[in-house]
């Protein structure tokens, strides 16, 4: 679905921004560039979406270089970017029949899809008068409305409360679910480990490390175990690393007795990994 080879991109005479990236995507994928705010990440999806076309080297998307995409391109791609460009004098409903109106194939009803995301008693309002979340849903929608091959997604949960980010996280599995790839960027961990089949770690316009969630975190390999012993009427807590627990003589100790009163791993975490890999956070 997309072929990325030694790209490289700046703005204006600035140093390169975007440094000799290259990866691919897989038709059927959510793939995630996990990173912090400023690493390059949206920059990224507007080259893939053929927004930003200075750039140097290869970028292959549907089969096509960027820079000579034509109409039919925008046919086939939905964007949702982290600050939406709607018309704020129209209401929500008016904004996704107009838009609906541009693409030349059969469009979804907009309004089983916006009482999904909790827009169904506000479709007359004017955007003017959305809040920031509301106004993030009604993109989202907007941006599948035509039910396009390939979906580019800039933090579509950054803002939103649990019940409607956990909404919108359903709706785009169920869009890998029918066959379409999802290019997702987030600084949010969870969100990249509850969504995608891979990740790239991206910081300072370069890739330092892609693989899925697990691989990753495969990688970071000194897993903690807390463990929990009475002594006396005291409960007691101690940790120690996994590889060392067959040596821990407290721990060997209380087991043959019989006095552990818990035991449990503390797995690493994407953001553990991405720190340890690029001795950045997720900020």
């Amino acid at each position: 679905m997309i072929e990325v080879n030694d790209l490289t991109f700046s703005y204006k005479q600035q140093e390169s921004f975007i440094k000799d990236l290259s990866f691919t995507v897989s038709s059927g994928e959510i793939f995630g560039f996990l990173g912090p705010s400023g690493a390059g990440k949206s920059t990224l999806q507007k080259i893939l979406s053929g927004i930003l076309q200075d750039y140097h080297g290869s970028v292959q998307v549907l089969d096509r270089e960027v820079k000579h995409r034509d109409h039919d391109f925008y046919q086939q791609i939905g964007v949702d970017f982290e600050f939406p460009n709607l018309y704020g004098k129209f209401s929500g409903l008016e904004n996704l029949k107009y838009f609906a109106s541009l693409y030349a194939g059969k469009t979804l009803d907009p309004k089983p899809l916006l009482k999904r995301v909790g827009l169904a008693d506000h479709q007359h309002k004017k955007v003017s008068e959305y809040s920031k979340g509301m106004k993030m849903r009604l993109a989202f929608v907007r941006s599948i409305l035509h039910e396009p091959k390939l979906l580019f997604l800039d933090e579509p949960t950054s803002g939103l409360d649990p019940s409607y980010a956990r909404i919108l996280k359903e709706m785009i599995l169920e869009q890998k679910q029918m066959g379409k790839t999802v290019i997702l960027t987030t600084h949010n961990m969870h969100d990249a480990e509850e969504l995608c089949d891979r990740v790239a770690f991206i910081v300072d316009g370069g890739i330092k490390a892609v693989g899925t969630p697990m691989e990753l975190k495969a990688c970071k390999t000194e897993v903690e175990v807390h463990y929990c012993f009475r002594l006396g009427n005291v409960l007691k807590q101690r940790k120690t690393m996994l590889k060392e627990l067959n040596q821990d003589e407290t721990f060997l100790k209380h087991l043959r007795e019989g006095s552990l009163s818990s035991v449990h791993s503390k797995e690493p975490t994407l953001e553990d990994v991405f720190m340890e890999v690029t001795g950045r956070r997720l900020i």
